[in-house]
C-alpha cells in the first residue's frame, strides 16, 4: 500500500468511471486498474464493485475510503510543511460551511497581511469535512454553526474530534428568494405559505449526517425539497423555480444588488449559532489570529 494508490482510490470513488478517473490522474486505465487490483489483493477484499453500468464501492470500501482520505489528508500536511520546495511562503487554511462572512475574514487577512509570496486556502464543504480539517490540522480556523435542533450533537461531536467552539453570534431564522419572488416584499413569512415553492438545501451527502445540516429547521417535512451540493446551482434553482433556501438572513446590500437575493424573516424559530472551532489547547498563527479578530469584526457589525 502507498500513497499513489491512495490517491488513485479516492479519485475513483469521485469519478463516474474508470475512464474519467485515468484522465483525471494522467494514468492509463489498464495501470491504474491493475494497481487497484494489487491493493485489493493485499488487503484482501475488494474496494471496488464492477459492475455493467459501471464500478460501486464495496461496504469495506466505504470503510477503506474514510480512513484513506484521512491518511492521505495527513500525507499532504506533513509533505507541505516539511517537503515544499519553497518554505518560506505564509502558509494558512480554513474551512468553512457556506457562510459569505468566513470568505470576507479571508479576504481581509490577505489584504492586510500584503506579503509578496503565500500559500493560503479555503475550502467551502460539508459540515463533516469542516470537522475533519481542523482536527486534522489541514485547516487552522473551521466556520460552523448549529440550530436548537442539533446543538447537543454538534457539541458532542466538536469535543469527540478534539475540537473548541467559540460562537460568534446567534441568528433568526429567514429565507432567501430571488428579488422577481411573489413573496419579495414581505418583511416576514411562514413556511405553510411557502408550500408551493421548492426549499433547496445544502445536500451533506450522507444519510448519517442527518444531523448535520448546515441550516435550521432541518426535522420539518418540506413538501418540495432540492438538495444542491453547489452555490452556483443553489442560486439558479431559487432563480428559475422561485424557490427559497434558509438561512441567517445576513445579506449586506451589496450583496443584494449583485446576487438578487432578498432575505425575509421566518414566523417559524430555531435560531442558528454561527461561530468558528479550532484544535483544543493550540495556539493561533498570526493569520489565525488576524482571521479570528475579523470575525469578530464582522460580529460586531451584525449586531448593531
Amino acid at each position: 500500500m502507498n500513497i499513489t494508490q491512495l490517491r488513485y482510490v479516492l479519485e475513483i470513488a469521485n469519478s463516474k468511471s474508470m475512464r474519467e478517473a485515468s484522465t483525471k490522474l494522467y494514468v492509463s486505465q489498464p495501470a491504474l486498474s491493475a494497481s487497484v487490483h494489487e491493493l485489493e489483493e493485499e488487503l484482501g477484499h475488494l474496494i471496488f464493485e464492477r459492475t455493467n453500468r459501471g464500478i460501486q464501492l464495496t461496504d469495506e470500501g466505504r470503510e477503506f475510503l474514510m480512513y484513506a482520505k484521512k491518511a492521505l489528508n495527513q500525507y499532504e500536511i506533513l509533505e507541505d510543511r516539511f517537503l515544499a520546495k519553497n518554505r518560506t511562503k505564509a502558509r494558512f487554511s480554513v474551512s468553512t460551511q457556506h457562510y459569505n462572512v468566513a470568505i470576507k475574514a479571508f479576504v481581509q487577512v490577505i489584504r492586510q497581511a500584503g506579503l509578496e509570496q503565500y500559500d493560503f486556502s479555503i475550502h467551502e464543504t460539508k459540515t463533516k469535512e469542516v470537522l475533519e480539517d481542523v482536527s486534522s490540522l489541514k485547516s487552522e480556523v473551521g466556520i460552523l454553526s448549529f440550530s436548537e435542533g442539533n446543538e447537543q450533537v454538534m457539541k458532542k461531536l466538536i469535543k469527540e474530534y478534539g475540537l473548541e467552539f467559540v460562537p460568534l453570534m446567534k441568528r433568526n431564522t429567514y429565507i432567501y428568494v430571488w428579488n422577481d419572488h411573489p413573496y419579495a416584499g414581505r418583511a416576514e413569512i411562514s413556511l405553510e405559505e411557502l408550500a408551493e415553492y421548492p426549499c433547496i438545501t445544502f445536500d451533506q451527502s450522507d444519510d448519517s449526517n442527518f444531523y448535520l445540516p448546515e441550516e435550521a429547521l432541518a426535522d420539518y417535512d418540506f413538501p418540495k425539497l432540492i438538495k444542491s451540493d453547489d452555490r452556483a446551482t443553489t442560486m439558479e434553482m431559487i432563480a428559475q423555480l422561485h424557490g427559497y433556501s434558509i438561512g441567517s438572513g445576513m445579506l449586506s446590500g451589496e450583496e443584494a444588488i449583485l446576487q438578487g437575493m432578498v432575505a425575509i424573516k421566518l414566523k417559524e424559530e430555531d435560531p442558528i449559532t454561527i461561530g468558528y472551532i479550532i484544535r483544543k489547547g493550540s495556539n493561533l498563527s498570526e493569520y489565525g489570529q488576524a482571521y479570528v479578530e475579523e470575525l469578530n469584526r464582522y460580529r460586531e457589525m451584525m449586531s448593531r
